[in-house]
């Protein structure tokens, strides 16, 4: 099935690094990312895994949970830890999923039906589009999905910036502009009044008829 932003996220069970998981109850009343990579002991994810493992504390203010899956059983998940360690610096404490049925990258999408039943005698290339990054809110759906390729690494700031624009907007009737940071200005969504706008954000400046910005809202 294909997945879309709004959808609710496939709730599955799994074999982790930390043992088994119910992604929803794992989930629980928070904020989650999951995201995939091919093969284990590939250059590009091991750096990313490393990033991850360095930012988990930010992600952990904003009330998310990170897991990682890979297209590998989590036998092996212990020893690429180790390479992590040893290329970035930082441990990985946090789960990794063992997809060796391939169940997963199937339920989400990342793999075809016909892809088989089995990670063995897999390439990284037989599984270049397990590369995505889903971002699932307390409701359990889908709020951004990203993909990328296999020779470009994932910028995981830009995952946080965007999770801080999601957790703003889903409190606040307010949009955020390109290249948003956290702090600047927003934008006053449409369903929201001139009168109202007053009312809820004490003031704003009209750049065209359709588009008007406020400050931040606090939190």
């Amino acid at each position: 099935m294909s997945l879309r932003i709004n959808d609710i996220a496939p709730d599955f069970t799994a074999e982790t690094t930390q043992g088994e998981i119910k992604f929803h109850d794992w989930i629980g009343n928070g904020w989650a990312v999951l995201f995939s990579h091919p093969k284990n002991f590939t250059p590009v994810c091991t750096t990313e895994l490393g990033a991850m493992a360095g930012l988990e504390g930010e992600f952990r203010k904003r009330g998310v949970k990170i897991i990682g899956i890979s297209v590998d059983p989590v036998e092996s998940h212990g020893r690429w830890k180790n390479d992590i360690k040893t290329a970035t610096g930082f441990d990985v404490d946090y789960p990794l999923i063992g997809d060796k049925d391939l169940k997963v990258a199937k339920l989400y999408d990342m793999l075809p039906a016909g892809a088989g039943e089995s990670s063995e005698g897999r390439t990284p290339a037989d599984n270049a589009t397990v590369r995505s990054v889903f971002v699932i809110g307390p409701d359990k759906k889908i709020k951004l999905i990203l993909t990328y390729p296999m020779t470009t690494g994932r910028n995981f700031g830009e995952i946080l910036r965007a999770i801080d624009s999601i957790q703003l907007t889903s409190k606040h009737q307010v949009a955020t502009p390109a290249n948003w940071q956290q702090g600047e200005d927003v934008i006053i969504t449409a369903a929201v009044s001139n009168e109202d706008a007053i009312t809820r954000f004490g003031s704003f400046d009209t750049v065209l008829p359709y588009l008007r910005k406020t400050r931040q809202p606090s939190a």
